[in-house]
C-alpha cells in the first residue's frame, strides 16, 4: 500500500513523542486528518492541537471517532514505546487496519528521497538539526524529522518540496533504524543502552553494523574516531571520520574561547576552512558541529554557505539550552539520560564556567537502565558540587524491585546527593551563589524547567 493511495487520515497512537509527531505534522501538512492518542498532554499536544490536529488522553476505542474507522481510508501509526494490550492498537489491529510502527513510516516516506541519517546512542538531535540548518541556509536545501524542537524553525518537521534531500535521526531503539535507507549515514557514538532490548553491548554493535550495511551503493559513512566497530559496507561506500580531539578526516584546530562561543578551523578532506564560530555553547556542541559540517560537506553545501550558517544556530530546546545566563547564576536544561551523555554534557559545564560550583538535577530514565548503568551514572555525576536525585520515570516500563534512585545515590562519594519526586524537587533546590544549576533528564522533567526558571530569577532579583 502506498502511503498516499486512498488514505485520508492518519490515527497516531503515541501522537505527543517527538519523533511521532513530527510525522504527524508531515502528515497534517499533506493535507490530510490527522489525530491520536498520548498518555498525558504536554508541550507537544498543545502544539499539536493548535495547529488543527485532534488529541485524546485515554486509550478507550470510544476516543476513535467515525471519521477514523473506515479501514480503507485510515492508516494507524504507533511507536514500539506503547504496549501491545493498548485498547486502541489491539482494536485496530483486530479491524483489519493498516498498523505501521514508527520507523516502518519514516522508511516509507524517505524511500524516494536523498536520506542523510544521523544514528548514534547519543548526539544524534544535535547533530541532525544543526545539519538541517546548515543544509537549508544553502542552496542544496532538505526536508527534515528531527527528535527535538529546533530553536531557529521552531519546530521538529520541516518540509522542502524542491530538494531531494531528508535528513532524520535513526533511532536505535527497538532496532528501529533498520527500516531506513540512508545514501549518507553518521553514527556518533555506539555505547550500551536500550539493553532491555539488545541485552548486551554485542547486539547493539550488532545493529549498528546492520544499520551501516543498510547505506545505499555509492553512499558515505561518517563515524567518530575512536567507535570501534567492524563495519561491512556496501559497494562503494567511502568511510570518513571525525573528531573533536584527534587528526581524523574531519578534525578542528586552534579552537579558542570567545564570548562565550567557540571559534576554530576545521580541516577536512577537502582543504581547511578558517573562522568558523560555533552558535551555541560547549565543547560537545563543537563536535556536533564537526559532524554537521561534514554531513552538509558531503552532500554538496559549500564552504562560505556553512561559515555564515554555523553561527545563527540558536539550538535545540532541552539541548544544552541555556535559559538563565546571569553573572552570579547560570541555569542549563539538557535531555542528557544515558552516563555517556551527561559526562559530556557536564565536562562541557565544567569548562564554559571554571570554578563555578554546579548543582545537578537529574531525573533517572527508566527502571532498566537504572539497574544496568548504576555504577556509570554515579561516575558521570560525581564531578557535580551537588545533586538532586529524583524519582526514576518509568516511562514504558513496571518497577523492578530494589531499583530506584538510591541504587544510584549511595554510589556517589563526597558530594551532598538529595532525594526528591517530581512534586518537591523545586522546593529542595537550595540556590547559593555564584552557581551553574543544570536539570537534566528524558523523563517528564521538562514540566518542572518553568518552575526552575521562576525559582532562579526570583532569587537572582531578590539579591
Amino acid at each position: 500500500m502506498s502511503l498516499t493511495d486512498n488514505i485520508k487520515q492518519v490515527w497516531f497512537i503515541g501522537i505527543g513523542g517527538i519523533g511521532m509527531s513530527a510525522i504527524a505534522r508531515y502528515y497534517h501538512l499533506k493535507g490530510m486528518r490527522v489525530a491520536g492518542y498520548d498518555r498525558t498532554p504536554s508541550v507537544i499536544t498543545d502544539a499539536l492541537e493548535s495547529e488543527g490536529m485532534e488529541v485524546c488522553f485515554s486509550d478507550g476505542v470510544e476516543q476513535v471517532g467515525d471519521d477514523f474507522r473506515d479501514v480503507s481510508t485510515t492508516l494507524v501509526v504507533f511507536t514500539p514505546a506503547v504496549e501491545a494490550s493498548h485498547r486502541q492498537l489491539k482494536w485496530f489491529r483486530e479491524h483489519g487496519f493498516s498498523v505501521l510502527k514508527r520507523s516502518e513510516v519514516l522508511g516509507l516516506i524517505t524511500q524516494n528521497s536523498t536520506a542523510v541519517c544521523v544514528a548514534g546512542t547519543h548526539g544524534k538531535t544535535t547533530i541532525s538539526t544543526m545539519a538541517t540548518h546548515l543544509f537549508r541556509q544553502s542552496s542544496v536545501g532538505c526536508t527534515a524529522f528531527l527528535g527535538g524542537i529546533s530553536r531557529n524553525y521552531r519546530t521538529n518537521f520541516l518540509w522542502d518540496e524542491k530538494s531531494p534531500f531528508t535528513i532524520l535521526e535513526a533511532d536505535e531503539f527497538d532496532r528501529s533504524f533498520l527500516r531506513l535507507t540512508p545514501q549518507t549515514a553518521l553514527v556518533s557514538a555506539v555505547d550500551a543502552d536500550h539493553l532491555d532490548i539488545y541485552g548486551n553491548k554485542d547486539e547493539v554493535e550488532k545493529a549498528f553494523v546492520e544499520f551501516g550495511n543498510r547505506i545505499a551503493e555509492n553512499g558515505n559513512l561518517l563515524v567518530k574516531k575512536g567507535i570501534d566497530v567492524n563495519w561491512e559496507l556496501n559497494n562503494g561506500v567511502r568511510m570518513f571520520t571525525y573528531s573533536l580531539n584527534q587528526t581524523a578526516d574531519f578534525y578542528v584546530k586552534d579552537v579558542k574561547l570567545q564570548n562565550g562561543r567557540y571559534c576554530f578551523n576545521m580541516v577536512t578532506p577537502f582543504g581547511e576552512i578558517e573562522g568558523l564560530t560555533c552558535g551555541i555553547p560547549g565543547l560537545v556542541n563543537v563536535e556536533n558541529a564537526i559532524g554537521a559540517m561534514a554531513l552538509a560537506l558531503l552532500n554538496g553545501v559549500d564552504e562560505e554557505e556553512i561559515k555564515e550558517a554555523l553561527p545563527t544556530f540558536t539550538g535545540i530546546a532541552r539541548r544544552f539550552d541555556v535559559l538563565i545566563n546571569h553573572p552570579q547564576l547560570v541555569y542549563i536544561d539538557d535531555y542528557a539520560h544515558h552516563p555517556e551523555e551527561i559526562r559530556a554534557t557536564l565536562s562541557s559545564v565544567k569548562n564554559l564556567y571554571p570554578g563555578v560550583p554546579v548543582t545537578g538535577i537529574f531525573q533517572p530514565h527508566l527502571f532498566t537502565r537504572t539497574r544496568d548503568f548504576a555504577a556509570e551514572f554515579a561516575a558521570s555525576l560525581s564531578v557535580l558540587d551537588e545533586v538532586l536525585l529524583m524519582d526514576i520515570y518509568p516511562a514504558r516500563e513496571n518497577p523492578i524491585e530494589g531499583v530506584d534512585s538510591q541504587l544510584i545515590g549511595e554510589k556517589i562519594k563526597n558530594i551532598p546527593v538529595i532525594y526528591c519526586s517530581r512534586t518537591d524537587v523545586v522546593e529542595k533546590l537550595n540556590i547559593t551563589t555564584p552557581r551553574v544549576v543544570i536539570s537534566m533528564g528524558a523523563g517528564d522533567i521538562d514540566r518542572e524547567v518553568n518552575r526552575f526558571k521562576e525559582k532562579i530569577e526570583q532569587f537572582i532579583k531578590e539579591k
